[in-house]
This record gives C-alpha cells, structure tokens and sequence, in this order.
C-alpha cells in the first residue's frame, strides 16, 4: 500500500538534465497506480549531432521532439483513464519550447513558436509541476556517471542555459502550483528516506504559483 496520498490528476516531474526525474517517476510508478509518461528522448535521430554543432542542428533537434511529444501525450491523455489514479509524466510540453527559446534562432524560433502555439492547446495544465534542481557541477557529474553515449558532448554551459531557460519560464506562472525542490546530492535511488522525503513534499497540497524547498541532508 502506498504511503502517501496524491491529491493530483496530472502530476508532471521537471528538471534539467541529470537530475533524475526519470529514475524518480519509474520509482513512484512500482509503488503507485499511475499512467506513466516517460519522454522517449533516445529516439530523436539528431540529438548526437546537435550535442556536436548545436547551430546546425538546433531546429531538427526541437522539432523532432516536439512532434513526438505531442504524438505521445495525445495518444496517452486524449482518452479516459479509468484503470488509473492519475497521470505522471517526466516532461512537461512546456519544456518543448522553453529548449527551442534557447536553441534556435531568432527566426527559426518564430516558426517553431507558432507551430508549438497550435499543438499545445490541446494539452492541460499540470495540477502539479514539480521541478528537480540540482548544481550544474552535480548534474555533470551524474550526467558522466551513467554514461549514454549521447551526452558525453554536453556542456556545463549548455546545461546552465537549460536551467536558466525553467527558471524564467516560472517566473510569470500564476495558474498552476510549481513546486522547486533543491535536490543538493540527495539520492533517492539509494536512500528509502529520501525518496520518501521527496514523496511527503508531493504529496502537500499547494496554491497555484511557485513553491521552492531546499533540502538540506
């Protein structure tokens, strides 16, 4: 039986990358009955190149991934749940654009714009958008230690831009909670007390805006 209750329909897990909001949500998914989304990044044949020269492949690299994404969340919510308790989701459809503001450029970035406007009115507001946060040094480290041969060109720049990018973007939320957690080294694959620590905070009701915790363990 799971120990906390979640008071959410669609619960979305944000962060940079290497903070571990995967490896969280398929941890919450073995102890809660959920419909989980999980961002099939791996598939997007541009991604090694775009670690490589990110001028060039910028566009190919957004677009690819946010035609995917799309596929994958109309498919996933455009239909009635009825044999789970809520969504969870390790991307936001959000994150789509908030990477191509960053990428692209300013011309490429207006088409994209338009085209994101059109896809992303058919998707709801999360009714809870948790962002992971951790150092860039942190994240570098984690990024090395599980060793996709995708990622050994990303850059602490390019990850400082990322974060950069989420933390304008929830700057002007005010119609939906936010919930920042400052994650420092937790590990909440090794430590039941973690994952539980993290778990307790999910489980809070909040008021729409953002809500930020530092963890200090």
């Amino acid at each position: 039986m799971s120990k906390y209750n979640i008071p959410y329909k669609y619960l979305v897990i944000e962060g940079n990358i290497g903070t571990g909001k995967t490896t969280f949500c398929q941890k919450m998914a073995y102890e809660y009955n959920v419909s989980l989304i999980l961002e099939q990044f791996n598939d997007n044949p541009f991604l090694p190149f775009f670690y490589k020269d990110q001028e060039r492949f910028a566009f190919p690299v957004e677009l690819f991934f946010m035609t995917e994404r799309y596929k994958q969340m109309q498919k996933s919510m455009q239909t009635v749940d009825m044999f789970h308790d809520f969504y969870l989701s390790d991307y936001a459809f959000v994150k789509t654009l908030l990477f191509a503001r960053k990428n692209l450029q300013e011309e490429e970035f207006k088409l994209f714009q338009m085209l994101y406007g059109i896809m992303a009115n058919n998707f709801p507001k999360p009714d809870l958008l948790v962002y992971f946060h951790r150092d860039v040094d942190i994240l570098m480290e984690n990024i090395k230690k599980r060793g996709r041969d995708i990622e050994v060109d990303i850059k602490a720049a390019y990850l400082k831009k990322v974060q950069d990018s989420y933390f304008e973007y929830f700057r002007d939320i005010t119609s939906f909670p936010v919930l920042i957690i400052d994650l420092k080294d937790l590990d909440f694959v090794k430590s039941d007390d973690a994952y539980n620590m993290v778990m307790s905070l999910i489980a809070k009701e909040y008021n729409p805006g953002v809500h930020r915790i530092s963890l200090n363990v």
